[in-house]
């Protein structure tokens, strides 16, 4: 990222393709969360979500919320894969069915694009637990804008 003078201050330039993607995962709510990129490609995101003490509800089962967010980063870092330049990104709508409840050690999730187009991009994402079984789908529908640079970034 580099930083250009605005009227306001210094501003950041997004990037854009799978290397900007990468960072998506390495970025603050994927970092906290303790996302670890598997591969990354502008047609699959695949990711690990070690299970922490803080993904845990009261019965000792990772919090649907962990999920919805795991997934979350997995679809907006598959649109920024494919964000034309100049562009920005962010969750318009998404939609969770829990299967089962998440499990330790460790949950995967694999996103792959049901949609790619010039305004709005929907993403499919699976997480499995360690036995390979479905814990949740969640499909997205992420909304593509050029990007209006604030002096924050």
């Amino acid at each position: 990222m580099t930083a250009a003078k605005g009227a306001k201050g210094p501003r950041r330039v997004l990037g854009v393709g799978p290397v900007a993607a990468r960072k998506v995962l390495l970025s603050g709510m994927p970092r906290a969360l303790g996302v670890r990129l598997v591969s990354i490609t502008k047609k699959r995101v695949v990711a690990e979500m070690k299970v922490k003490p803080m993904h845990i509800n009261r019965t000792g089962r990772v919090n649907g919320g962990a999920l919805m967010a795991f997934a979350d980063v997995m679809g907006a870092a598959g649109t920024v894969a494919n964000l034309p330049a100049g562009h920005r990104t962010g969750t318009l709508e998404s939609k969770t069915n829990f299967f089962r409840a998440g499990e330790r050690p460790v949950l995967r999730a694999v996103s792959v694009p049901l949609h790619i187009g010039r305004t709005t991009m929907v993403w499919q994402t699976t997480i499995r637990n360690p036995d390979g079984q479905i814990a949740a789908i969640v499909t997205q529908t992420q909304i593509v804008i050029p990007a209006k640079l604030s002096p924050e970034g």
